[in-house]
């Protein structure tokens, strides 16, 4: 069965026009599932009881379910859901004093194969379809609901497990729903998608000329070091990412994000600062400073201390460079990624 949360609006007017019906009857059926979030076609009471059977007969309003949720005292909230062949993925949700952030995970597994990373550590399983991230969303959206207060998802950054322009295609339905002013009609700038440095891919969404956010994950300035923490380096030279990032900067007049990782005397030095500067120079984009959530899979790297997290911002600003440190969410619950579902799978094995 064909599951209606994973169509972009033009995917289901072309499948409804396939069914005999107007182009209409998508826009009717996207006001019933994202504004009345409704969950049955039944409640659908002004679609036809005839073409309603068909829709029950041919598709379906299925989502993920709920198998371990964790909460933070700072309201941080991350599940760990599981899709319908079993397979599971996490999702986060933070609280800002501006909006409820979901970070959203957009394969089962990851092939990157990032050295600190604890989604990488199975690889990638398959690709998650759009409907499998929207139900990340949506499952989300519904928590907020029992909580009473009247918030929702206002923001959605795909940060979480897996490379998205690894999964181009379905990752592009997923941003194009959340986008429609009547799917769940979050603001492109609002919008969030993380890439590790698939090159090709970087100019192919350049193209789309969409507004929302691009983040490059850059956490080394140089080659040498980046190959050794980032396999997908090796492919991809820093030199070919910026590239890549400057064309896209010219076809969207968007700046990027560069997400930095900081490892206690790994990367954190005054020099990996002036590279950083250098590497970057000439483009509109900011550096992201990461405090690195450590985990025991991984015991030879460490969270750069207080002090050099902000000696490296100072030597950033100092040298032109806009810079943040990003707020730390759910530091007493696996709020890192993979590192709930890492932990889920390695309990499992142990019974």
């Amino acid at each position: 069965m064909i599951n209606l949360y994973g169509l972009e609006m033009n995917k289901l007017i072309k499948l409804m026009e396939e069914e005999g019906q107007k182009p209409y009857r998508a826009t009717q059926l996207y006001s019933w599932i994202y504004e009345k979030k409704a969950e049955s076609f039944d409640e659908m009471s002004d679609i036809s009881k005839s073409f309603r059977e068909v829709l029950k007969e041919k598709y379906c309003l299925d989502l993920p379910t709920v198998y371990t949720k964790q909460v933070s005292k700072d309201g941080t909230i991350k599940l760990l859901v599981e899709l319908k062949d079993g397979y599971k993925v996490e999702c986060v949700l933070m609280r800002y004093s501006y909006g409820c952030a979901v970070c959203v995970s957009s394969q089962v597994g990851c092939n990157m194969g990032c050295s600190f990373c604890s989604s990488g550590i199975l690889g990638k399983q398959r690709n998650l379809a759009p409907e499998e991230m929207m139900g990340q969303i949506l499952l989300i959206n519904k928590l907020l609901k029992e909580e009473n207060k009247g918030q929702h998802v206002t923001h959605v950054v795909v940060m979480g497990t897996g490379e998205p322009f690894d999964n181009y295609d379905n990752v592009l339905d997923f941003i194009r729903i959340l986008n429609h002013p009547k799917g769940l009609a979050i603001g492109a700038r609002h919008i969030t998608i993380s890439t590790c440095g698939i090159v090709e891919n970087i100019y192919r969404y350049a193209d789309e000329h969409l507004q929302t956010n691009l983040a490059i994950s850059l956490h080394a300035p140089n080659d040498e070091l980046r190959s050794r923490l980032m396999k997908i380096n090796r492919a991809y030279h820093l030199d070919k990412v910026m590239e890549a990032v400057r064309y896209y900067e010219k076809e969207t007049k968007r700046r990027v994000t560069y997400e930095y990782l900081l490892l206690e005397g790994i990367n954190d030095t005054k020099e990996h600062a002036q590279q950083l500067i250098k590497l970057i120079k000439g483009t509109m984009g900011y550096v992201n400073l990461i405090p690195y959530n450590e985990t025991n899979k991984f015991p030879e790297f460490h969270r750069s201390s207080g002090n050099r997290v902000h000696a490296f911002l100072d030597y950033l600003m100092k040298g032109g460079v806009t810079a943040t440190i990003r707020k730390e969410f759910g530091s007493d619950i696996d709020a890192a990624c993979g590192q709930l579902k890492a932990k889920v799978e390695e309990e499992n094995r142990d019974e």
